[in-house]
C-alpha cells in the first residue's frame, strides 16, 4: 500500500494564497476572540444565542441565591434588545486585583476570559453558566453594558461599549440598597419576539427551590413580550 506521504506534492501556483509564514499567525487577545467567533461561545448569532447571553447574565445572580447571599432577583426585557438583571447579593468586587493592581476586579471579570471566583476556593460551592467566561462573553457581544455594584455601602458604576470600558469604575456615593445590576444591549439586533417566562422557566424553578424570589420576565410598556 502506498504511503500517504509518498504522494507527489501538487505544483505551486502563483496565487497570493500560497505563502504561509509567521506573519500569517494571528494572536487574538482580550475579548476579540469572542467577537470574531461568537458561535464558539454562545452557539451562533441567532435568537437562541441572544437567549443564551441573557441566561449567562442571569446565572451570576442565581449563583448568589444558591449560595445563600441573595434573596431577590429581577429580570427585565426591553423591546429594543436590552436585558437587565438585578440581585441583592454580595456584588462583584471593585477593589484592585492583586495581579493587575491598576484594574479593579470588576473590570477584570468583565474583560478577561477565564477570570472569576468559581474555579475553586470558598467564594462559591456550586455555580452555573460558563465558569469564568459567561459575563465577559456577554460584555463582548453587547453594544452597551452598564453595571452597578453596591459594595462597602457605596454604589459603583462602570459602562462598556462592545466590551471596551468607557472609563474607570466610578464612585457614585452612598448606596441606598444592596444591589448588583447588569444592563446589556446585545450587538446586532433586538431580541426578536422574546418568549417571556417560557424561556426562563427552568432557571426560575431552580431559584424558587432555594427559597429566594425572582420576578417574572417583563418588558417595557412598548415591548413585544
Amino acid at each position: 500500500m502506498p504511503d500517504l506521504f509518498d504522494a507527489l506534492v501538487p505544483p505551486k501556483s502563483n496565487g497570493s494564497g500560497d505563502s504561509y509564514s509567521a506573519k500569517d499567525i494571528e494572536v487574538l487577545e482580550g475579548l476579540e476572540p469572542v467577537r470574531r467567533r461568537p458561535g464558539m461561545y454562545v452557539g451562533g448569532t441567532d435568537e437562541r444565542a441572544l437567549h443564551h447571553l441573557a441566561a449567562e447574565a442571569l446565572d451570576n445572580a442565581m449563583d448568589e441565591a444558591v449560595a445563600g447571599h441573595a434573596t431577590r432577583i429581577e429580570l427585565e426585557l426591553d423591546a429594543v434588545g436590552s436585558v437587565t438583571v438585578r440581585d441583592n447579593g454580595r456584588g462583584i468586587p471593585v477593589d484592585p486585583h492583586p495581579r493587575f493592581p491598576k484594574k479593579s476586579a470588576l473590570e477584570i471579570i468583565l474583560t478577561m476570559l477565564h477570570s472569576g471566583g468559581k474555579f475553586g476556593g470558598d467564594a462559591y460551592k456550586t455555580s452555573g453558566g460558563l465558569h469564568g467566561v459567561g459575563i465577559s462573553v456577554v460584555n463582548a457581544l453587547s453594544d452597551r453594558l452598564d453595571v452597578e455594584v453596591a459594595r462597602d455601602r457605596k454604589l459603583w458604576r462602570q459602562s462598556y461599549r462592545r466590551g471596551v470600558p468607557q472609563g474607570r469604575v466610578e464612585d457614585c456615593g452612598r448606596a441606598r440598597r444592596r444591589i448588583c445590576s447588569a444592563a446589556s444591549r446585545f450587538a446586532g439586533a433586538a431580541i426578536p419576539r422574546c418568549r417571556g417566562p417560557t424561556a426562563y422557566r427552568r432557571k426560575r424553578g431552580c431559584i424558587f427551590r432555594t427559597g429566594s424570589a425572582i420576578s417574572s420576565p417583563r418588558a417595557s410598556p412598548t415591548g413585544r413580550c
